[in-house]
């Protein structure tokens, strides 16, 4: 714990020059936080969406068969799940390299463990690719939610990619993955019995199952790491 200069009380004398010039200083541009809320608040105003869900396959008449609006919610959180198992795998691929590079240690994860929840992660992926099939939808479609669930999970790759973080730093950061992904089950568990879809509904309570089991091992590995480094 070295080096680290960021604290403005380890040196009080200098901090109260910083704030004497920064209150001095010329603004390096005009406004602050109020117009910049304005400006976000035009571009709100403007209603555009994040994507948009694709066009129903057409009928032998040549008119675009109709969906209900739950149908379509469906899809869009199916392809959303797709997006997040898909990183999930990557994810795990990560975190292995990273055990992989630094050894594995006790306490924390094998790479044993790592391996098959990444394999888990990897059937759930197959098990919402069929599913969006079965239904006649397409699962190669970005959908709104699919979009915004990948740029939602960049951060945590980034944190695990990164040769700088360590074996804890990188279990907070799938901490954050893997409660996103349980709520994200429930959620498509309650859309699947609202729309009669029961085989659906077994299978998306069968990969939960797997989830909460990926989240109690890591908030476990997590926590035995943290307090593990705290007594030494």
């Amino acid at each position: 714990m070295t080096g680290n200069r960021t604290g403005m009380q380890t040196s009080p004398e200098m901090a109260e020059e910083l704030m004497e010039g920064a209150s001095n200083s010329t603004p390096s541009s005009e406004g602050g936080a109020e117009e910049i809320a304005e400006y976000r608040g035009e571009y709100i105003a403007e209603g555009f969406p994040i994507g948009s869900m694709p066009m129903m396959p057409m009928s032998e008449e040549g008119e675009a068969e109709e969906e209900e609006a739950g149908m379509a919610v469906f899809l869009d959180k199916l392809s959303e799940r797709l997006a997040f198992e898909r990183q999930g795998v990557r994810l795990y691929e990560a975190l292995l390299n990273k055990c992989q590079t630094l050894g594995e240690s006790a306490p924390g994860p094998t790479l044993e463990d790592i391996e098959h929840i990444g394999s888990e992660e990897l059937e759930h992926f197959l098990l919402i690719n069929n599913a969006i099939v079965e239904i006649g939808g397409d699962p190669t479609v970005q959908s709104p939610c699919a979009d915004v669930a990948g740029v939602t999970s960049l951060g945590i790759m980034q944190v695990l990619t990164d040769p700088r973080s360590s074996l804890a730093q990188c279990l907070q950061a799938m901490l954050t993955a893997e409660l996103t992904d349980n709520d994200g089950w429930q959620l498509l568990i309650k859309l699947a019995d609202n729309l009669g879809f029961e085989d659906m509904r077994t299978e998306f309570e069968t990969a939960l199952e797997h989830e909460e089991e990926h989240l109690v091992n890591v908030r476990n590995w997590l926590s035995e790491c943290v307090l593990e480094s705290a007594q030494v």
